[in-house]
């Protein structure tokens, strides 16, 4: 079992940077995968990066480039650096464990959810 708890979120202007964190609970967080989601208003939840217990990375083209996820697995702790943040940005972000990396970038890879945290980005 795994406990997943976001915090970092908040309200930025655009161009602005936030950080989010994910705090794991349990001795075996460096063996999942880890990633990130988000879900707007009225739109489907949606892959934004992961990265593999190895350290390897993926991202969402829509966020490549702008945003970085990191875990550091002494701390159980994941992490989403977002620069140069747009107002499309906004939706409240999730934190995800798993073990599928085939299906990293679907909800269906992963096991554990954590509770969201809420990005706001103003124009």
């Amino acid at each position: 079992q795994v406990q997943l708890v976001e915090s970092g979120g908040g309200l930025v202007q655009a161009g602005g940077s936030l950080r989010l964190s994910c705090a794991a609970s349990g001795r075996t967080f460096s063996t999942y995968l880890m990633g990130w989601f988000r879900q707007a208003p009225g739109k489907e939840r949606e892959f934004v990066a992961a990265v593999r217990w190895s350290g390897g990375t993926d991202y969402a083209r829509s966020v490549k480039g702008r945003f970085t996820i990191s875990r550091d697995n002494a701390k159980n702790t994941m992490y989403l650096q977002m620069n140069s943040l747009k107002p499309e940005d906004t939706a409240v972000y999730y934190c995800a464990a798993g073990r599928s990396e085939y299906r990293m970038y679907q909800q269906i890879g992963y096991d554990y959810w954590g509770q969201g945290t809420q990005v706001t980005v103003g124009a």
